[in-house]
């Protein structure tokens, strides 16, 4: 299958979850602490066989609770936390997100969690996802280019 339906597919998978197995996705603060997790395992059951996708999956799940909805635009993480909010300031400063950039792993994905957290965005699912997927220093700086083109056309 194409990795954009396998996105959906754990996007939909997460949706049909109960409340508590949600609740303690959320719960977790660090990416191996869902390695304790029962309902990391519902999601993650059968995804990714080699270490590399074991990982990115990881960093799909642990990000997936912070994401307010699917839409079909073509908003990406970057566009999302770029959007203006009431008082006319962007969802994320341009400090915590070059504080993202700036990180290593885990603490990148950490600090990125958290901003989610307080944007709560709603993303094209698969364009953010790639992003998760492919995490790496490109894909940092095109989440930072996408927030600042995004944030001059708001």
């Amino acid at each position: 299958m194409e990795r954009t339906g396998d996105f959906m597919e754990l996007y939909r998978a997460w949706e049909g979850l109960k409340p508590g197995p949600k609740a303690e996705l959320r719960r977790v603060t660090t990416p191996d602490e869902l390695l304790e997790v029962p309902a990391f395992y519902r999601l993650f059951s059968g995804r990714g066989s080699r270490e590399w996708e074991k990982q990115a999956y990881q960093r799909l799940i642990f990000c997936l609770p912070c994401i307010k909805g699917h839409t079909d635009q073509p908003v990406t993480l970057g566009a999302a936390l770029a959007r203006i909010r009431d008082g006319g300031r962007p969802a994320v400063s341009e400090k915590r997100l070059f504080q993202v950039v700036r990180s290593i792993a885990p603490n990148d994905m950490i600090q990125l969690r958290r901003i989610l957290k307080m944007a709560d965005p709603t993303v094209n699912w698969p364009k953010a996802a790639e992003t998760l997927w492919f995490w790496n220093e490109r894909s940092k700086r095109d989440m930072l280019e996408q927030y600042f083109l995004n944030q001059s056309s708001n």
